[in-house]
């Protein structure tokens, strides 16, 4: 372990999803120790640039989530200084944290994704509820987390699901249900992981879903035939590798009642909490969650 030197794991920060990277950067940090790595927490909400510099870390794991953390903010912080870090790099972070952009790239290079419309307050809400069908999804497009998103039956109830959005972002997207399965696609490296069905016992997979409520029906085997799963897997790599990703993270994608596959956006620091995703499908190949912190960290020693 003493080839990794001194690992630095970043966690906390200053988003909405806080208290959720704390947990994450914790469970990561006790891994590494125990592991036998040098490894220190660093936050950057309570400490700046020059203490990161002062540390003298020979690596970081990227333990943020949203925005300053998951966005290329702090990826670009880590360039300039020179030090290695895990996941994703400045371009493809900034890309995949803004769900507009990486539809955008999606449509251009053929990946299936959900019709959406922009939204600034001002819309024709009759018409947008005509383009896309209701039920509609609200949600900030620069945060994570289901944060700031709804779930819209009524066109009545749209300019109120803008205003929540809004509050996390001015850039929102009003996105069309693809109605079926609720899926994740979990990466390591180049391998695709195990698919996980996702069955909420509310309307849809909020905030309370992912990380509150001990209900959340998490599916693995993820219940599709083999070829179709295979099929899916492929396609969530290449969706992957056109917004720029490496290292590791996680596609949401949705699957109709025909089994046609829609994605929904790319995390490039998933949740590495006790009801996180990407652990749970490493898991279903035999990979623990230490073993999978250290590939994960070991990735940063070809850069």
């Amino acid at each position: 372990m003493k080839r990794f030197g001194k690992v630095g794991v970043l966690m906390g920060g200053r988003s909405a999803e806080r208290e959720v990277s704390l947990v994450s950067g914790d469970r990561v940090l006790t891994a590494l120790l125990r592991a036998g790595v040098d490894a220190q927490a660093f936050d950057p909400a309570e400490q700046d640039i020059s203490a990161l510099i002062a540390r003298k870390f020979d690596r970081v794991v990227i333990a943020l989530h949203g925005r300053h953390g998951e966005d290329g903010t702090i990826q670009a912080v880590l360039e300039w200084l020179g030090i290695p870090y895990t996941g994703s790099g400045v371009l493809a972070s900034a890309l995949a944290m803004d769900k507009w952009r990486t539809k955008l790239i999606w449509q251009a290079t053929g990946i299936p994704t959900p019709d959406c419309v922009l939204l600034d307050g001002t819309n024709d809400w009759q018409a947008v509820a005509d383009r896309l069908g209701l039920p509609i999804f609200v949600k900030p497009a620069r945060e994570g987390s289901s944060l700031g998103m709804s779930r819209v039956t009524q066109v009545d109830a749209l300019a109120q699901a803008w205003r929540q959005a809004a509050q996390y972002d001015e850039l929102v997207l009003a996105e069309r249900s693809i109605e079926g399965g609720e899926y994740t696609c979990a990466i390591l490296g180049d391998q695709v992981l195990p698919m996980i069905r996702l069955v909420p016992a509310g309307a849809y997979y909020d905030y309370d879903a992912k990380y509150v409520r001990d209900d959340t029906e998490y599916r693995l085997p993820c219940g599709l035939a083999p070829e179709q799963e295979r099929a899916v897997g492929e396609l969530a790599l290449r969706a992957f590798d056109v917004l720029g990703c490496r290292g590791w993270g996680r596609l949401d994608v949705m699957l109709d009642r025909d089994g046609h596959p829609y994605f929904l956006e790319a995390n490039t620091s998933p949740g590495m909490t006790p009801h996180s995703l990407v652990p749970m499908a490493a898991g279903a190949v035999g990979i623990g969650f230490d073993e999978l912190v250290l590939r994960i960290l070991e990735q940063t020693c070809a850069k």
